[in-house]
């Protein structure tokens, strides 16, 4: 060991969050480096360099990747570590959205006229209890881990295909109860506003002053998801490390194997189901506090692939792959707007008639063929491509 000192020759060693002090190194710099730039030019930098800081639009987009990365990693968790694959998971999605937004928001009323004796009425159109974000944030994810624990015994009987069209109809189920649900959800082309992100009197998506710094409504909201997000892929990690994590795996390789050896697993794929579904619910509730508003449409069957995608393109199985496809899905639109400006790139247009293919055509173009391109030469996805570049530079200059 005094000669190769990054030789791992224990189990906990191999499983552990980080192997080395080098990784604890790598992790604070890029933490650091994420909190500069989601600064934005608040704190001034070095005079001379430039300012790669997230201001305007990237600032929001940032904002919705850093909530996409739970409600990722909650996908992985049941899909990647326990091989279950679930395609509803914007049902879970949406009822965290929805719970959150009746505990956190505002109760809206009208005054309307009452057909039996021709007077104004109060009448309560939306339910709110304006509760504190402590309060209804774990609600939400409870909610849907709530609706996991039902869905769960359909999983212990189902897998593969049947249990992907089990989940999918529940996509379906939810769109509907969101529609009709008024006095909860707003109805469809209404919505209603997300719960109020407030914590302890201090207010998340107003302007102000947080510790002597003045940040904007998405740099407080950015720094909320970056904090839960921390805490939230630690937990995620060691669950997998943990004997939970490991019976998951062995399900996902060999259910019959793992049965014969004495996992247990309906226990453990209602686990994977609950747990996942409360990364979701907490996700769901944070994901459009940055626009405000919440559109029962928005739950549907192509959110579920978005977040199946996110899984696939950044790393089945992985925390820190859940991250990346996260972040390369939401920031995906706004690359092909900057591809457009190059002339090379001329046949999109942001008009229907302007060119072959339109911004939101060509989206859908690369949405589907990264899937399948990461499928067939890199199933590790972004992860993998990652774990390749560093294993290169670890080993040069004799990387051959």
């Amino acid at each position: 060991m005094r000669l190769r000192p990054g030789l791992i020759a224990d189990y906990r060693d191999d499983v552990a969050v980080f192997r080395s002090n080098v990784a604890r190194f790598w992790f604070a710099v890029l933490l650091v480096a994420v909190v500069v730039l989601g600064l934005g030019g608040t704190l001034p930098l070095i005079p001379g360099l430039v300012d790669f800081t997230l201001t305007g639009d990237l600032l929001l987009i940032a904002v919705t990747a850093v909530f996409a990365s739970i409600g990722a990693i909650g996908l992985n968790i049941v899909t990647g570590f326990a091989g279950q694959v679930s395609l509803g998971h914007a049902f879970f999605l949406g009822v965290g959205a929805f719970t959150g937004a009746i505990l956190g928001g505002t109760e809206v009323t009208r005054q309307v006229v009452d057909l039996s004796t021709g007077q104004f009425v109060e009448r309560t159109m939306l339910v709110g209890y304006d509760l504190d974000l402590i309060i209804w944030l774990p609600a939400a994810g409870l909610a849907a881990a709530f609706m996991g624990l039902i869905v769960a015994p359909v999983a212990f009987r189902l897998r593969g295909l049947y249990l992907a069209f089990v989940t999918l109809g529940l996509v379906f189920i939810g769109e509907h109860v969101f529609r009709e649900a008024t006095v909860l959800t707003g109805g469809v082309g209404v919505g209603r506003p997300t719960g109020v992100p407030s914590l302890f009197g201090l207010r998340f998506d107003e302007a102000g002053e947080v510790f002597g710094i003045f940040l904007s409504k998405h740099q407080k909201l950015f720094f909320l998801g970056l904090a839960l997000l921390v805490v939230l892929g630690f937990v995620a990690k060691n669950l997998a490390r943990s004997r939970v994590g490991r019976a998951l795996a062995a399900i996902r390789d060999r259910d019959i194997a793992a049965e014969m050896m004495g996992i247990p697993l309906a226990r453990y794929k209602m686990i994977a189901f609950v747990v996942s579904s409360f990364y979701a619910g907490v996700a769901g509730a944070l994901l459009y506090t940055a626009v405000g508003q919440l559109e029962p449409g928005s739950f549907n069957l192509l959110l579920s692939i978005e977040f199946i995608a996110m899984v696939l393109i950044g790393g089945v199985a992985t925390v820190s792959g859940s991250i990346m496809g996260a972040v390369f899905i939401t920031f995906l639109p706004r690359l092909v707007k900057w591809l457009a400006g190059f002339w090379m790139f001329g046949f999109i247009s942001d008009s229907p008639t302007g060119g072959l293919v339109t911004l939101a055509q060509m989206e859908l173009i690369l949405f589907g063929g990264l899937i399948v391109v990461f499928l067939i030469l890199e199933p590790l996805g972004l992860y993998g491509i990652w774990i390749r570049i560093r294993n290169y530079w670890k080993a040069w200059p004799f990387s051959y």
